[in-house]
């Protein structure tokens, strides 16, 4: 957990691009505030201290006070959340955000302040606390907050409609692919115990790294071999100049998004490539958008038992 807070740390105060706030001599309205921390009981059992913090960590915030919001350092408001959503919430429990975010929808400024953090911890491609998951209920308070005019919701109704796209726990989109032979199929007539979606740009240094990362996972090789998994890459783009000039390891579905259809029809988000989804034989994701392939293998040895 602490490396992933001082990735978010790291990554986020830079995004904030404000210095902490400093007292003004003579005015104590203008000296920086620190987040007011919730203490758990003290005889509880740990696991009564977890569940305590899980429910009451900002209790102690005032919602009320929008003031509040221009005399607190932002980046350590930025790692009071992370350390919030790492430490009690996980990447897929949405409940506790909605929850927040009913709690800060007491004003506009108020929501737009949790909003701006939920949109930097939850939504950019860089952060390690990345999840539809977690920004789904904060879309949803906006879209639900009497302060925004339809203009001003077209943006979060549009995330939300791809956020709500290839949910864990519920069944893939399927789309059609076109082999360098010219086939045509698509993903739902692959059949295997797992399938590992790999949405790639052949010219992305990243997209290489990840394929190596694949090439050089045991666990997937050997569920490869076994043909108990299948990879199936999808090239989304236009141009197959790049994608023809750079074949994909024997055994892999190497396919083209014919048309563009993916993109135009917002069923799958390419805002950030690579992005890696595992199924099972059903196609219900198991792991979505991920560029992490311990996570990959973390989960099939969870399924594998």
């Amino acid at each position: 957990m602490k490396n992933i807070l001082l990735i978010v740390t790291l990554l986020l105060s830079v995004a904030c691009g404000n210095a902490p706030r400093k007292a003004t001599n003579g005015d104590s309205k203008a000296q920086s505030k620190h987040f007011p921390r919730v203490l758990p009981p003290m005889q509880a059992t740990p696991e009564d201290q977890f569940a305590y913090m899980a429910e009451h960590f900002w209790d102690r915030f005032d919602f009320a006070d929008t003031l509040l919001i221009g005399r607190l350092d932002s980046t350590e408001m930025m790692r009071t959340y992370a350390e919030y959503i790492a430490t009690y919430v996980g990447p897929y429990n949405g409940a506790p955000v909605a929850k927040l975010m009913s709690r800060a929808s007491v004003s506009r400024k108020m929501l737009d302040y949790f909003v701006s953090m939920s949109e930097r911890l939850f939504h950019d491609p860089n952060s390690p606390l990345r999840s539809d998951e977690l920004y789904i209920p904060v879309l949803e308070a906006q879209l639900a907050a009497p302060f925004y005019d339809e203009y001003e919701k077209m943006v979060p109704e549009y995330d939300l409609q791809l956020a709500s796209q290839n949910r864990i726990m519920h069944k893939a989109n399927d789309f059609r692919y076109t082999t360098a032979s010219g086939r045509t199929s698509n993903l739902y007539s692959v059949a295997a115990d797992y399938i590992l979606i790999y949405i790639n740009n052949p010219g992305c240094p990243m997209c290489r790294d990840i394929q190596q990362q694949i090439e050089s996972s045991q666990l997937i090789s050997q569920l490869i071999a076994d043909r108990r998994l299948k990879v199936v890459a999808l090239y989304p783009d236009e141009d197959l100049t790049l994608w023809r000039a750079h074949p994909l390891p024997k055994g892999w579905i190497n396919g083209y998004d014919k048309g563009c259809k993916v993109e135009s029809n917002r069923t799958y988000d390419l805002r950030a490539i690579p992005a890696l989804y595992l199924l099972d034989r059903d196609k219900t994701v198991l792991v979505k958008d991920s560029t992490s392939i311990p996570q990959i293998e973390q989960v099939l040895m969870q399924m594998l038992g």
